[in-house]
C-alpha cells in the first residue's frame, strides 16, 4: 500500500508565523537566555500542532470558518451581534498590532540594505512605511501576488535553512541544548519573553486563517493532520535553530537587522547582514499579506460576505492602513515587533476558549466531538494561555 504526501494549507500558516517577530524574539531569547528557553519554544510547537489540528478538524467537519461556527452557537440576535463585535475587535486589534510588526520588519530589512537613501525625501515625514504598505496593498487588491509571494517565501526558506546549518556549525554543547529543551527553567523577568515565544508560534489569526483555508480543501482529515504536523514542525525546527544560533551571541546588544545577522556569520561571513536584511524584508512582506487576509476572513464570516467581495478587500486594506500608521510612529523596531507578539499572547486565552466551545458541540461537530484525552489536553493548554495572559498584563500595566 503506497502513501503519497500532498502539502495542504498548513504551509501557508508556517509562512505566516516565520515572520520578523519570530526571528526577532527567537534571537533575543537566545542572546539573553542562551539555551534555557528552548523548552518554551518546544512547548509552543507542541501546543501549535494540537490547536491548529483541532481548528482544522472543526473546519473540516463543519465546512465553515471559526467565526461562522461561533456565530451559530446562538440564535439570540443581541448575543450574536455582541459576539461578532468581540470577534472582529479581538482579531482586528491583534492583527493591526501584528501588521505593524510585519511592516516594521520589512522596513528594517530595506533600511539595512539601503543605508545611503533618505526616505524622508527632504521633508519631516517618513515615507518608507507608505511605500512598503502600497506594495502590499497592490498585492492584496489585485490578488495576483502568488508568484511574488513564492519568490519571497523562497528567500525566507533560504534564510531558514541557513539558520539550521548555522546551528550545526556553531557546534553547541549537545547536552546543554537537550537540557534547555527538556528541563524547564525561568525566572519572573523571562515571562514576557516566554509569552512572546508562544505568541509568535501559536498565532491567533492563524487559527482563523487555517480554518478558512481548510473548509474548501479536498484533502482527507488524516492528510490535513499530517500536513499540520509537518508544516508546524518545520517552522518549529527553524525557530529552535535561530535560538541556538543566537545563543552564540549571548550578552551582546541587538538593536538592528544587521546585528541579528551576526547569528549567520559562521556560514555567510560578511554577507550575513545582507542575507538577514533580505530575509527580514521577505518575512515582513509575506506576513503582511496573511495578517490582513485573516482579519478579512473573520469580518466576512461575521457579516455573511463572500471572500471575493469588496468587504473582504476593504477590511484587509483597513488592517494594512493601521499597520502603516503604527509603523510610521518611529518607535524602536525591536519594541514594535515584540509588542505585537505579546498582544497575540494576550489574545490566545480568548481564542482558546472559543475552540473549546466548538470542539465540544455535538450538534455542530455531527457527533465527532473531542474525546477525554483531547479535552484534558485542550483545557490544560487553555489554563496555560490564561496564566501567561494574566502575567503579561500584570507586567505591562
Amino acid at each position: 500500500m503506497s502513501f503519497k504526501f500532498r502539502g495542504g494549507p498548513a504551509i501557508i500558516i508556517t509562512a505566516a508565523f516565520i515572520g520578523p517577530g519570530t526571528i526577532t524574539l527567537c534571537v533575543l531569547a537566545g542572546v539573553q537566555n542562551g539555551f534555557s528557553l528552548l523548552w518554551a519554544m518546544l512547548l509552543s510547537i507542541f501546543i501549535t500542532i494540537v490547536i491548529q489540528n483541532t481548528t482544522a478538524r472543526i473546519s473540516f467537519t463543519t465546512r465553515k470558518g471559526l467565526a461562522e461556527s461561533l456565530l451559530l452557537q446562538t440564535s439570540n440576535p443581541i448575543v450574536k451581534f455582541l459576539l461578532g463585535i468581540l470577534l472582529i475587535s479581538a482579531i482586528f486589534i491583534g492583527n493591526a498590532a501584528y501588521e505593524a510588526g510585519n511592516l516594521t520588519g520589512a522596513l528594517v530589512g530595506i533600511q539595512a540594505l539601503t543605508p545611503g537613501i533618505d526616505f524622508y525625501f527632504g521633508t519631516n515625514f517618513y515615507f518608507l512605511p507608505i511605500l512598503v504598505g502600497s506594495l502590499v496593498a497592490v498585492l492584496i487588491v489585485l490578488g495576483s501576488h502568488k508568484l511574488l509571494k513564492n519568490i519571497l517565501i523562497g528567500i525566507v526558506l533560504l534564510m531558514s535553512i541557513s539558520f539550521v546549518l548555522t546551528a550545526i556549525l556553531t557546534q553547541p554543547n549537545v547536552l546543554e541544548v537537550l537540557r534547555g529543551m527538556f528541563i524547564p527553567s525561568f525566572n519572573s523577568k523571562d515571562t514576557l519573553t516566554i509569552v512572546g515565544l508562544l505568541g509568535t508560534t501559536v498565532v491567533p489569526y492563524n487559527l482563523f486563517l487555517h480554518a478558512a483555508l481548510v473548509k474548501d480543501e479536498s484533502l482527507s482529515l488524516q492528510a490535513l493532520r499530517l500536513d499540520t504536523v509537518f508544516a508546524v514542525s518545520l517552522g518549529g525546527l527553524v525557530s529552535l535553530s535561530i535560538i541556538i544560533c543566537a545563543a552564540a551571541l549571548q550578552g551582546q546588544s541587538i538593536q538592528s537587522a544587521t546585528d541579528l545577522g551576526l547569528a549567520l556569520a559562521p556560514l555567510y561571513g560578511d554577507f550575513a547582514p545582507v542575507l538577514m536584511s533580505l530575509g527580514f524584508f521577505a518575512a515582513g512582506v509575506t506576513s503582511a499579506i496573511t495578517a490582513p487576509m485573516a482579519a478579512a476572513f473573520v469580518v466576512c464570516e461575521c457579516f455573511g460576505w463572500r471572500s471575493n467581495s469588496w468587504g473582504y478587500k476593504s477590511t484587509a486594506l483597513l488592517v494594512l492602513a493601521c499597520g502603516i500608521l503604527f509603523s510610521s510612529l518611529q518607535i524602536k523596531p525591536i519594541e514594535v515587533i515584540r509588542f505585537a507578539q505579546i498582544t497575540n499572547g494576550i489574545l490566545l486565552p480568548v481564542v482558546g476558549f472559543f475552540i473549546l466551545i466548538l470542539i465540544n458541540n455535538s450538534r455542530l461537530m455531527r457527533g465527532q466531538t473531542a474525546r477525554l484525552g483531547l479535552n484534558v489536553l485542550l483545557f490544560s493548554i487553555e489554563f496555560f494561555f490564561l496564566f501567561l495572559g494574566v502575567k503579561s498584563l500584570g507586567l505591562i500595566f
